[in-house]
């Protein structure tokens, strides 16, 4: 791949002193705040759910959207809050993004009935799809060296990792000791921290081309294409696969995405430039990121699961049984990253991180009424971690490399809506997986506690054996489409492919 910059003055541009150099060590810090307060928002309300519907009064069905509420948000809408960076600044739209996802904490923290509750779940997705991207499109333009740029992504990309767990633990701490409501409140003091920092350190990036107009079109059949997808699969929780609820919306879906494309290959100044999903490496790490968001799903709800209703640990409990696999994922992202990934590039790490994950996966597959945390999960969870830190920060790292500064901004919001999707997909999925999984254990079977327990371990050793293939899968496909040889770094490089 040969990096060409646009014109004359990108060579100018490319000379500049970078305003955030300086301090790109503590714009790290601050950049990373943010990021965990998004990624654990994910996940620490699903603590905090059964104690909120007693406290709210609102039945299972409903249940399940306070969480879908947020994903329909946020991944329907992180393209277009990527573009939005770019064009009115990457300051601007994170202090933005901040303080709206404070004050939608905050009101759902506040909250006296379920319309409220969900309300503000959905108002969190939509400044976070404000948020995420410029978030990682600063990290991008941010740091130029090669060797830093990796360590910066290491580091970015275990908080992306581990962010689920960790949600995990917090909203455990806070709902047995405080309230679940603080699982909302918490993200108000992660905001306000984040805001001080980003207005003391940060200058506003924008693009300093021509101004762009908006792209009307593409922006409505995205958001609503990836709106489609993300309800049908939430549909699927509850409705069969042949339900019009389900297929009807991901078909709906795909259509208006086939029709997003084809306007995008039209209009002067398109909201994604083809260019950008097109290079091999971006569309290989795209789809790496989305496998790894369906995987890492199965190791969250179905392994916290067990810890909690067969080996009856607590939710704080089970939150500390994660902290393994976020040390091995901090260590690997972090440190074989910044060693390796400026040398090699993603191709020999992304393909072996996927291997050593579904190793894991395929531990955990021996679960059974008799297994204990330290003999069957402890090791699979740490061979796991070790996989998903070699997979994941290489990934995010070369799916926004070599882009133009001026498409950092929707190319970090791709990397952010295939992580998105790729859990939309894995909890309609291998939910379905699990419950068919259950059924088929039970037939021809008298139901009886220990039966009844064996089939439940069956349907979760069942997904995660389904997540070790996906793995596979993805080990192949990173191999093929990601390239060898070091990545194109300079921040003002134009995305232009030479096959």
């Amino acid at each position: 791949m040969t990096a060409q910059l646009d014109s004359p003055a990108d060579l100018g541009r490319a000379a500049e002193p970078h305003p955030h150099h300086a301090r790109r060590w503590a714009i790290l810090g601050v950049l990373g705040l943010a990021q965990l307060m998004v990624v654990l928002d994910a996940t620490i309300v699903n603590i905090a759910l059964p104690s909120a519907q007693v406290d709210l009064g609102f039945s299972n069905d409903n249940r399940q959207w306070v969480v879908t509420a947020y994903a329909l948000a946020f991944g329907a809408l992180l393209p277009l809050g990527g573009r939005v960076g770019d064009l009115v600044g990457r300051k601007t739209a994170l202090l933005v993004g901040l303080i709206g996802f404070a004050v939608a904490s905050a009101a759902g923290g506040l909250a006296a009935d379920y319309g409220v509750l969900v309300t503000s779940r959905a108002a969190q997705g939509v400044f976070g799809a404000l948020l995420a991207p410029a978030v990682l499109s600063l990290l991008t333009t941010t740091f130029t060296d090669a060797k830093e740029r990796a360590k910066a992504f290491g580091i970015y990309g275990a908080i992306a990792g581990a962010g689920g767990a960790t949600g995990l633990l917090l909203g455990g701490v806070l709902t047995e000791y405080l309230d679940w409501r603080w699982c909302m409140y918490v993200n108000v003091l992660f905001a306000i921290a984040a805001t001080i920092g980003g207005l003391t350190l940060l200058h506003n990036q924008r693009h300093d081309g021509p101004r762009h107009r908006l792209d009307i079109p593409g922006t409505i059949t995205v958001s609503a294409g990836l709106f489609a997808l993300v309800y049908g699969f939430g549909n699927a929780e509850t409705h069969a696969w042949g339900n019009p609820a389900v297929w009807g919306w991901l078909a709906a879906g795909a259509t208006l995405l086939v029709v997003f494309t084809v306007i995008e290959t039209r209009v002067a100044h398109p909201l994604i430039p083809l260019r950008i999903l097109l290079d091999r490496t971006r569309g290989g790490s795209l789809l790496t990121v989305l496998i790894l968001g369906v995987g890492m799903f199965a190791v969250f709800l179905f392994l916290t699961f067990y810890l909690q209703q067969n080996l009856h640990f607590t939710p704080i409990t089970s939150g500390v049984a994660f902290l393994p696999m976020i040390g091995a994922l901090a260590v690997t992202a972090t440190t074989a990253t910044s060693v390796l990934v400026p040398r090699f590039g993603p191709r020999p790490l992304v393909p072996v991180g996927f291997v050593v994950a579904a190793a894991g996966m395929l531990w955990l597959t021996d679960l059974d009424l008799g297994s204990t945390y330290a003999a069957a999960i402890l090791g699979p969870l740490m061979i796991t971690g070790v996989g998903f830190g070699l997979a994941m920060a290489p990934a995010m790292t070369s799916g926004t490399s070599g882009v133009h500064a001026g498409d950092a901004g929707v190319a970090s919001a791709l990397v952010n809506t295939a992580q998105q999707v790729g859990g939309s997909i894995g909890t309609a999925v291998l939910s379905t997986i699990a419950a068919n999984a259950a059924t088929t254990y039970l037939a021809g079977k008298t139901p009886s506690p220990d039966i009844i327990a064996a089939a439940t371990i069956h349907s979760y050793t069942t997904t995660f054996a389904w997540v070790a293939a996906f793995f596979a899968a993805g080990a192949v496909i990173s191999g093929l489409l990601l390239r060898s040889g070091p990545l194109q770094t300079d921040p003002e490089a134009a995305p232009t492919a030479h096959m």
